[in-house]
This record gives C-alpha cells, sequence and structure tokens, in this order.
C-alpha cells in the first residue's frame, strides 16, 4: 500500500494534469485543484490524455476549493512560479501536518518560497516533460516525462523515506522518478534549459524544434547559456560547457513540437513566469556584478509581449 493515499494536484495546468493524470490512471486516489471552468469540465467529461504511447479518458475528481486538501497525504504543487507565494499561504492552515509537499514547478526559488510559509517537508522535483492543454480538458502530451527529486534542506532521517516513497509511487505509475544526489545542480540544468528556450519560443511563437533550425537563434540561446553559467558559478553552482551542452541538445531533439510554456502563456494573453526565469537571471547578474545582457533581451521582449497581450486580451 503507498505511503501517499491522498493525493492533490494543486495546479491543474498541463504538467499537473499530466502527473496527476497517470497517477489517477493507475489507480491513485487523486484530486487536480484549478480553475472552475477546467474543474467543471473535467468532472463533467474526465481528462483526455493524448500522450505519445496511449490515448485515454481518465477519471479523476478535480476541484476549484482549497479545504479538500485538509486530509492531504502528498501535494503536487505546480501553480505558476508567480503564484506560489499566495498559494502556500492560503493552504498553510489547511493541509495536515504529516502532508508532503513535492514542487514541480519552473526556476529555482520555488522550495525556498514555499519553506518560508509552511512548516511541511517541502521537496524539489526537476521535471522534464513537454505537455500542452488544448481546451479545458485535453492534455496534450508532446515528449518525455521524468522526475528526479531531492531535498534542498539539510536531510533529515525522514527524508529519505518520503522521497524513495514518492519514487515508487510515480514509478508505479509508469513515470521515471529517481532520486537525484545532487538536486541544486540538476534544478540549475534544468533552469538553463528554461532561460535558454523558454522566452525564445514564446517570443516567436515557434516550437522546440524550429527554433535551432535557425542559425541566429542557435548564437542567441549559446550566448545566453555563456551568461547563465557565470551566473551559476557565481552562486556556487558549476555546470560545464559540456553538460550545458547536452542539456539544451536534448531537449531540442526530444522536445521537437513543444512550445514553451512561454509562448502558451502569451498566446493566451496571461502573465508569464519569465520574472523567475531571465528575470531571476538579470537579478542574480546585478547582485554579483556579472552583465549579462543576452538574458536581458529575452526578458524585456516577453514583458513588452506580456503586457501587450494582458491589454488586448482586456479590450
Amino acid at each position: 500500500m503507498s505511503k501517499y493515499q491522498k493525493i492533490y494536484v494543486l495546479g491543474a495546468g498541463a504538467v499537473g494534469c499530466y502527473f496527476g493524470g497517470m497517477l489517477a490512471r493507475a489507480g491513485h486516489d487523486v484530486t487536480l485543484i484549478g480553475r472552475s471552468e477546467r474543474v467543471q469540465a473535467i468532472n463533467e467529461f474526465g481528462l483526455e490524455m493524448d500522450c505519445k504511447s496511449f490515448q485515454d479518458v481518465v477519471s479523476i475528481r478535480a476541484s476549484d476549493d482549497l479545504s479538500v486538501l485538509e486530509d492531504a497525504d502528498l501535494v503536487l504543487l505546480s501553480v505558476k512560479s508567480l503564484d506560489t507565494e499566495k498559494t502556500i499561504k492560503a493552504i498553510a492552515s489547511i493541509v495536515p501536518s504529516h502532508a508532503v509537499i513535492l514542487s514541480l514547478q519552473n526556476g529555482v526559488a520555488n522550495v525556498d518560497i514555499a519553506t518560508k510559509w509552511i512548516s511541511n517537508s517541502v521537496y524539489a522535483a526537476v521535471v522534464y516533460v513537454a505537455t500542452g492543454m488544448l481546451g479545458q480538458r485535453t492534455m496534450k502530451h508532446h515528449g518525455r516525462g521524468e522526475l528526479y527529486v531531492g531535498t534542498l534542506q539539510p536531510a533529515k532521517e525522514w527524508d529519505q523515506e518520503n522521497l524513495a516513497a514518492i519514487c515508487k509511487l510515480f514509478e508505479g505509475a509508469g513515470v521515471p522518478c529517481s532520486i537525484a544526489q545532487h538536486i541544486k545542480k540538476d534544478m540549475w540544468l534544468k533552469f538553463l534549459v528554461n532561460c535558454a528556450y523558454n522566452g525564445i519560443s514564446g517570443i516567436g511563437q515557434i516550437t522546440y524544434g524550429e527554433m535551432v533550425r535557425v542559425p541566429e537563434i542557435i548564437q542567441q540561446i549559446e550566448h545566453t547559456t555563456e551568461e547563465f553559467l557565470a551566473v551559476a558559478r557565481a552562486e556556487g553552482v558549476f555546470i560545464s560547457e559540456a553538460e550545458a551542452l547536452e542539456a539544451n541538445a536534448l531537449i531540442a531533439t526530444t522536445m521537437v513540437t513543444q512550445r514553451s510554456s512561454t509562448a502558451q502563456d502569451l498566446a493566451r494573453g496571461k502573465k508569464t513566469e519569465i520574472d523567475f526565469l531571465n528575470g531571476h537571471i538579470l537579478e542574480l547578474g546585478k547582485k554579483h556584478g556579472i552583465p549579462v545582457p543576452y538574458n536581458a533581451s529575452i526578458y524585456a521582449l516577453v514583458k513588452m509581449l506580456e503586457q501587450s497581450k494582458i491589454c488586448q486580451s482586456v479590450k
């Protein structure tokens, strides 16, 4: 019997629906928590999973009421990074003390933000999956789907047990999951990919595969990566050029048809996570006195488009 009987996915976007759907499809008790329109559609018609290896309609509960978290054993935190603080504050008095929280989010700051406001065990997950939502209830899977989990805090005796149980849970649902020995470095490698690809994909509304067919974009990725690595070193994270090159290349070959979450947000006139991606590199660059003009240009252009799209959606 799984240690985690009652599982809640806090943020029913594409990533949350993919991992929540995989667990529910394997027979686990999973509830998605999201906006009312998506909740209504999924409760009425089920979650349609259009995946690389299967197509299925999964019966899964959905709710827009945070109070349901009162019996949670495991919370998969998949809200946008800009919503982490307000979400954790909202659930801190609801979630039982034994519940474990696993962050499936982009960026490298979410676990630190969450632990400021909640006393539960909060673990990091490095997520490699290409997904998108089509309408309110269809999750389109473009590739990959593995997780690396770990703790950023000094390890307690129960952390290994919790992380092992998380891996067993996901592995049993067909999701590759392993405990990372160097989770902070793994998070920064994923963060690199986010900074190198997400903003450019959003600016051009193009897929990762399309990006790497343009020599000028390849140069932009390379320069953005050079700046990123300098900032990472200043933060005590040492990623070699070879490791960075491999991480970037793997995204372009395994997620060819994926448009970034930034691109999807801009297309819908929604606020993006760019402040927690290239914007965070810009902040850290200023902190350490490291010029980051390529990251700054991506950040500025996405902010411009973000403002333009939000203004258009209001009209």
